[in-house]
């Protein structure tokens, strides 16, 4: 039996499509929604189905994003074939996209252990909603906001890129927090931070879901709740990534701020009464 029934799937899907890309953890929010629903959130199975279904969400990434990474991957084809090329800033930003993303690939297998294991704790969740939203509200307030997309350089890239690790560290942290943080104590503006975070994630959530998707299908579940969780987790991200674009081009991240200390905190008081496992 599946230790995820279709109809947890589509729950977890809705949450992993509401929150892969706003900056308050989806991990956490499924570790949480995992326990409220007593699916067992250390399960080597579990963990990798949470890993699987956020390629749908990359999914819904690449399809919103098509013309853009048309557009940056042929010009990274054109620079790979013509040295004359190589100045224009899509070949570069490709290239920088590819290195700010081994530091991530090399801690994930090398930490994979303590990620699987201890770190996947809702205590740590908990703990890491609190402080995450800390280095938000410090970065929002830092970050001075005046440059734009086509301003950022590799030092940024492998900044923001770097900046991954600690929500893969620290479930709760938020990868889309971190990354979005990073980048606007770097003086990148809200949208040019968001987009940057975006194209972050396409290669190491890519490669985490393919790299689970032995766990997820060979120890316990089966291939129509993974099927239904990715699909959900596509429809539900894409409407996700449209309104959060709009929404950082008008206005702070102190609602992001104040909604994860708020469910930390209501967290902490679940695990505390024992109504959830840690």
């Amino acid at each position: 039996m599946s230790v995820i029934n279709v109809g947890q799937a589509v729950v977890l899907g809705v949450v992993e499509g509401v929150t892969e890309f706003l900056p308050v953890s989806s991990t956490g929010h499924l570790k949480i929604t995992e326990g409220l629903m007593n699916i067992p959130v250390d399960d080597k199975a579990v963990v990798g189905f949470s890993a699987v279904i956020q390629v749908g969400a990359i999914a819904a990434v690449l399809v919103y994003f098509f013309k853009d990474i048309v557009r940056i991957v042929s010009a990274w084809g054109r620079g790979l074939r013509n040295p004359e090329e190589r100045q224009h800033h899509d070949y570069k930003f490709a290239w920088w996209v590819i290195y700010a993303t081994i530091p991530i690939v090399i801690v994930g297998l090398a930490a994979k252990p303590l990620i699987d294991g201890p770190l996947a704790s809702l205590w740590v969740v908990a703990g890491s909603l609190i402080v995450g939203s800390g280095v938000m509200w410090a970065a929002d307030q830092m970050g001075r906001h005046k440059r734009g997309e086509d301003d950022t350089s590799f030092k940024d890239a492998m900044l923001v890129g770097c900046s991954q690790i600690l929500a893969l560290l620290f479930p709760g942290f938020s990868r889309s927090g971190a990354t979005m943080s990073t980048a606007l104590i770097l003086d990148l503006d809200r949208v040019a931070a968001t987009r940057l975070s975006f194209f972050l994630g396409i290669p190491a959530l890519t490669g985490a879901g393919l790299y689970e998707l032995k766990d997820a299908l060979g120890t316990g579940v089966g291939a129509a709740p993974l099927a239904v969780g990715t699909i959900v987790s596509f429809v539900v991200a894409y409407g996700s990534i449209a309104w959060l674009l709009k929404f950082v081009a008008k206005h702070s991240f102190n609602a992001f701020v104040i909604y994860r200390i708020v469910i930390g905190l209501a967290l902490f008081g679940l695990l505390a009464s024992g109504t959830l496992a840690g």
